[in-house]
């Protein structure tokens, strides 16, 4: 039992770590003698020493190596204590050329680390992290082998020899990087003249677009940048290499060399793999896209039928079927993007996942009017109410449809204007089409005039009769007709009905219109009592013949002529 305690004081002793420097004949053989002792399990080496797992960890680095990380206390000293003293002796060693040999002693419950027979630390059971499966002799030899490695290279690092090859083969290094960068520097513009002029050549002769208007689009742009891109991107490997080379070429340095290369290779194989585990996903993704592809090709093909009149379909009316198509086409592709999602690469990582919620919240919170617009296009839609085409007045609006959208449907006024009207606004007014029926000739379009009780209503009718004959744009089938709508106090209202040709040319054909009832009016001695009536005039309130073309009018005659 004595030997076996004193075996137990040399080892602490031994591992005090830079306070008791005995020589390395008594330290070997305390623990050896401690390591071929009864000693009891409660009260092993281990126990002795005082040996608990502490709450920091410290990782001892020689020579800008990491060589083993420290999680025990012991004898009281921490982590960072027991890696400050195992580093000094390690400096000591390195001051007088002791590179080796490097070695591990087992002892009760832990490993001794010698280097030329004399204990530099020891590694503790507490030290091992199980969590990450590490393993007590794992980490002795690795913990041994890091520190062989480092003791050669802080060796490497005192020889001249060595020292001045590094330093010719980085500067060799850096002078071929130099000449490559120069070299891509100097092909850059001629790559980009070179490709410009192929492209200027392959278009003009292919009739796509001629030079003028090649050289005013982004499409050269466009090219220069991806030539830029790529070379940019050649520089950065070039630069990469040569600073990951001229690292590893240096004692000190090489541990950031090695990492640079490292992460490079677990890159590119992190990638490569990625591309491969993702070819058979890719591969359903490209499937089903095709398949809905074919579909909405069939659909298209369909419903372009039935637009054009060449199929015929129950549910489906010419005018609503463009716009049908277009619902089945994205709820196709919505349904196709669902089934392909799972196999997109990516799409199970937590970033995927973020965006997709992203864009779903901006969707949830910002569609309330996006929603409110396309139910309303739906109802404008498929209440047929509105025709590509049609000459109407929505609201206070007048002009021809041109265009049935999800959002809004698109007037021109006859100022030429372009009038946007959300399609809520659409179905919440009330909207006048003048031109469905008016290939039927059953559309009539209202003008009134209001004449004295003095005339006879039987001479205003064929007045105006006789405007409609003679206003060109006027149709002659059916045939016009005149109502009296109202019997005001002072005043007849008589309202002329007639059929326009064209729609579209409303407004001017109605002008010619007002024009001759003026002038048959005025030639008959009618006197037109709009607005307002006060009381009859002395003489009649109308203009003589002779004074139709009072300067500067000129007749219709001469208009012609000058035409």
């Amino acid at each position: 039992m004595r030997a076996t305690i004193h075996g137990v004081i040399g080892v602490v002793a031994a591992l005090a770590i830079g306070i008791s420097f005995q020589s390395n004949a008594v330290i070997v053989a305390r623990a050896q003698t401690a390591a071929a002792a009864q000693v009891p399990p409660v009260g092993g080496l281990e126990s002795a020493l005082g040996t608990e797992r502490s709450g920091e960890a410290f990782t001892l680095t020689f020579f800008n190596r990491p060589i083993v990380v420290f999680r025990a206390r012991v004898l009281g000293r921490g982590p960072a204590e027991r890696g400050v003293g195992a580093r000094r002796i390690l400096d000591d060693l390195a001051a007088n050329n002791v590179t080796g040999p490097v070695e591990a002693a087992a002892v009760d419950g832990g490993s001794l680390i010698r280097i030329n027979s004399r204990v530099v630390f020891a590694v503790w059971p507490p030290d091992v992290d199980d969590l990450a499966g590490e393993t007590l002799a794992g980490v002795t030899d690795q913990t041994v082998a890091n520190l062989r490695q480092a003791l050669a290279e802080a060796n490497e690092a005192r020889t001249p020899g060595l020292l001045v090859r590094a330093i010719a083969l980085a500067s060799l290094a850096l002078l071929v990087a130099s000449l490559l960068l120069w070299g891509i520097a100097r092909i850059r513009k001629s790559v980009t003249d070179r490709l410009q002029a192929v492209s200027e050549r392959r278009i003009t002769q292919a009739g796509v677009a001629d030079l003028e208007v090649l050289r005013a689009s982004r499409l050269l742009d466009f090219e220069r940048g991806l030539v830029t891109a790529v070379l940019v991107a050649v520089n950065f490997t070039v630069l990469y290499a040569t600073l990951t080379f001229v690292l590893r070429e240096f004692p000190y340095t090489r541990p950031w060399g090695e990492s640079m290369s490292t992460f490079l290779l677990i890159t590119v194989e992190n990638l490569a793999l990625g591309m491969a585990n993702a070819i058979p996903g890719l591969f359903a993704v490209l499937l089903i896209f095709l398949i809905t592809r074919f579909l909405v090709r069939l659909l298209g093909i369909w419903f372009g039928a039935i637009e054009k009149g060449r199929a015929r379909s129950r549910w489906i009316f010419p005018e609503t079927a463009q716009p049908t198509r277009r619902l089945l086409t994205t709820l196709l592709w919505l349904f196709a993007v669902v089934v392909a999602y799972p196999y997109l690469p990516g799409s199970g990582s937590d970033a995927f996942k973020g965006v997709s919620v992203f864009l779903g919240l901006m969707l949830t919170f910002g569609s309330s009017g996006l929603v409110n617009q396309i139910v309303s296009g739906f109802m404008v839609t498929y209440s047929r109410a509105l025709r590509s085409g049609d000459y109407v007045r929505i609201g206070d609006v007048e002009g021809t449809v041109i265009h049935l959208g999800i959002l809004s449907v698109k007037l021109r006024t006859f100022r030429g204007e372009e009038a946007t009207i959300p399609n809520a606004v659409v179905v919440g007014q009330t909207t006048t089409d003048y031109s469905r029926f008016a290939d039927t000739g059953e559309v009539f379009t209202p003008t009134s005039v209001t004449i004295g009780y003095d005339a006879p209503w039987r001479q205003v009718h064929a007045l105006l009769l006789l405007a409609a004959e003679r206003t060109p744009g006027v149709r002659r089938q059916p045939k016009p007709y005149v109502l009296q709508e109202a019997l005001q106090d002072f005043y007849v209202k008589y309202t002329l009905f007639v059929c326009l040709e064209n729609q579209e040319q409303r407004y001017f054909t109605l002008n010619t219109l007002h024009a001759q009832i003026q002038d048959l009016f005025n030639e008959h001695g009618v006197q037109i009592m709009s607005p307002n009536y006060l009381g009859d005039p002395a003489a009649p309130k109308v203009v003589a013949r002779k004074n139709w073309y009072a300067a500067p009018a000129a007749s219709d005659e001469s208009v012609g002529a000058s035409r």
